[in-house]
């Protein structure tokens, strides 16, 4: 949460990168911006709050010629959304944005201002800036004032600050919370993700918790806090920049959403014979190797995928899978050895809760695995093993390609764990790998649901209340709906699994609750699913169903909408049917007129607990 961006080298070109850098970033905040300039020593600093769009009205009419700066655009954690807690902060000569939170940041503010400092703002960062300008008053360099004040800080961090004092430098700082560095000729730059900086640089380093990066226009160093240096890889992304484009849609949404086809093919490719029915992931034979049991842990969506892939293991490989919220997984006791899997499921490989639930598991004994669609992130690189989605960037902060490819790695690695225990034939690997195959193509067909999903949306936008029921492995499809639905409109809605509705839910249903039943045919469960459908009407709830198969139609009279999607396997049946509801809860967000890229209060990269 929160974007950093900063920029050393080219006179006159500052501005551009920062602000280009910031709009890539306001998916990971938008309640206030700004940005610092040094120029001829002299720093100018230009906030505003609300969207960046403010900030740039206030950058037209400025000029600026400076060689470095640092921008930033905010997620509120401490004091509300407003131009006095917009980053930059400043103190004398010293300008700071930061991604985190300092935990201990009101006794080094009492600290601070018995010396004489004056606060300006109600954030935790303010004190980063007076702590730096401090070491630097008593004659500390500015490198060597950074690390003082870090070595007095407790929490995470993503940093930049630039100083009138050296005004040739940049220093970054990380602990828990992602930043990168990228390189170029004559210039360099900071960020808190690619996108950032991909029009300008492919050569990227990620940085690890406890580094320091100096960054001047012609050379950078890496150190840890005690000063000493350390090296970190130079890596080359592949990312096309023209794919953190919004490609003629109207929103990172939609364009998301329609991307899943490509995501899924790319996610697969390469990674799957058909002929021998064998799935093949780098460094993961001796992870696996006698492993009695599986954990799978995520927040939010990718809980969800972690719901679904403990019904793909355990069908296919019959390995026993517990899932926990990796928010609360900490907060008991759980029964870990060296014989269980953990896999952390995390789109951005950056998510706190879950990096932390990653890390308590090890200490546990555990073999870690993480399913992310970051290289090098956080999570990837605390895992003993690592399997990369193929999405390519997710910028709507409402995950949706990230989801579906996520569905698909936790299908290959149950075929790839059933292959390697024995307990999957050759043949049965080749029709789960064939089935995989269909999944483009069918994703293909339910996009082709837009309109009419669009003409659903607009019939029942302004409805209060909603209810998602299904069964068996689409249960967490109802889950991941809803949230789908409250994330990016704001409606008020609850995923249950269709046999409990009658054990509570039920009291709720009346002419003004739709009730969206989720139900493939699938020869499991699509009957008992019926029978809650029947119930549903009976107490005049309106029923949208979605569902497969020509029989479908014979419903029509006792249902509200029918929306038919394409048939697939049992096992794969939730990534196609979560398309028309990832569609409902865009178009309705439209009706509504409310922002489905950034919605209120939520962040693409949640980088606190």
């Amino acid at each position: 949460m929160c974007g950093i961006v900063g920029y050393i080298g080219i006179e006159g070109k500052t501005v551009q990168v920062l602000v280009e850098g910031l709009k890539r970033l306001e998916y990971r905040g938008y309640d206030s911006s700004g940005i610092a300039i040094l120029e001829k020593g002299h720093t100018k600093v230009i906030k505003s709050e609300g969207k960046l769009d403010n900030l740039l009205k206030k950058l037209s009419i400025h000029s600026f010629n400076g060689s470095l700066g640092i921008g930033h655009t905010r997620w509120a954690t401490h004091g509300t959304p407003s131009e006095r807690n917009a980053h930059p902060h400043v103190s004398g000569g010293t300008s700071v944005v930061h991604n985190g939170i300092i935990e201990n940041y009101q006794e080094l503010k009492n600290e601070l201002k018995k010396k004489g400092y004056v606060f300006n703002s109600d954030t935790d960062t303010e004190v980063i800036s007076h702590l730096i300008e401090d070491f630097s008053k008593n004659g500390s360099s500015f490198e060597d004032s950074v690390r003082g004040a870090f070595k007095l800080t407790e929490g995470s961090y993503a940093v930049a600050i630039v100083s009138e004092r050296e005004p040739e430098k940049i220093i970054a700082l990380r602990k828990f919370s992602p930043l990168i560095i990228a390189l170029g000729q004559g210039e360099n730059f900071i960020a808190s993700d690619i996108p950032a900086v991909l029009p300008y640089s492919k050569r990227v380093i990620f940085l690890e918790d406890g580094d320091v990066a100096i960054l001047e226009k012609d050379s950078f160093r890496i150190t840890d806090l005690n000063g000493q240096e350390v090296k970190r890889e130079v890596f080359s992304i592949n990312w096309d920049p023209v794919a953190i484009e919004k490609g003629g849609y109207k929103h990172f949404m939609l364009k998301e959403i329609h991307d899943q086809p490509h995501a899924v093919l790319d996610t697969i490719r390469g990674r799957v014979s058909e002929e021998s029915g064998d799935v093949y992931f780098e460094g993961l034979e001796n992870i696996v190797k006698g492993v009695r049991r599986v954990v799978a842990i995520g927040c939010g969506t990718s809980y969800h995928s972690c719901l679904i892939g403990r019904y793909m293991i355990e069908n296919i490989a019959h390995v026993s899978v517990d899932v926990d919220l990796a928010s609360e997984i900490r907060y008991r006791d759980p029964i870990i050895d060296e014989n269980t899997l953990v896999i952390a499921v995390s789109q951005s490989g950056e998510t706190a809760d879950t990096s932390e639930a990653l890390l308590e598991m090890k200490k546990r004994g555990a073999r870690t695995l993480s399913i992310t669609n970051v290289p090098k992130s956080k999570i990837a690189r605390e895992s003993d093993a690592v399997i990369y989605t193929h999405a390519g960037p997710e910028i709507g902060v409402a995950s949706t390609k990230a989801f579906t490819t996520q569905l698909i790695v936790f299908y290959l690695l149950s075929i790839y764990l059933g292959r390697h225990t024995g307990r999957l034939s050759d043949n049965e690997g080749r029709r789960f790998i064939h089935d995989s195959f269909r999944m483009p193509q069918l994703l293909e067909m339910a996009l082709k649901l837009d309109e009419v999903i669009k003409g659903l949306a607009m019939e029942f936008y302004h409805y209060k209340n909603f209810l998602y029921l299904a069964r068996g492995i689409n249960y967490p499809i109802a889950l991941e709906g809803a949230l789908k639905l409250k994330e990016v409109s704001y409606i008020h809605a609850e995923g249950y699994a269709a046999g409990e509705m009658k054990h509570g839910p039920i009291a709720l249903v009346d002419e003004s609750m739709p009730v969206v039943i989720i139900a493939p045919r699938d020869g499991i469960v699509y009957k008992k699913v019926l029978n809650n459908l029947q119930e549903i009407r009976a107490r005049r709830g309106k029923v949208i169903l979605i569902t497969s198969g020509d029989e479908a139609d014979e419903l029509n009279t006792q249902i509200d909408r029918l929306i038919k999607i394409p048939d697939s396997s049992y096992m794969l049946s939730p990534i196609i049917a979560v398309v028309p509801l990832q569609l409902f809860a865009y178009y309705i967000a439209v009706y509504k007129g409310t922002d489905a890229d950034q919605p209120r209060n939520l962040a693409k990269v949640v980088t606190v607990e």
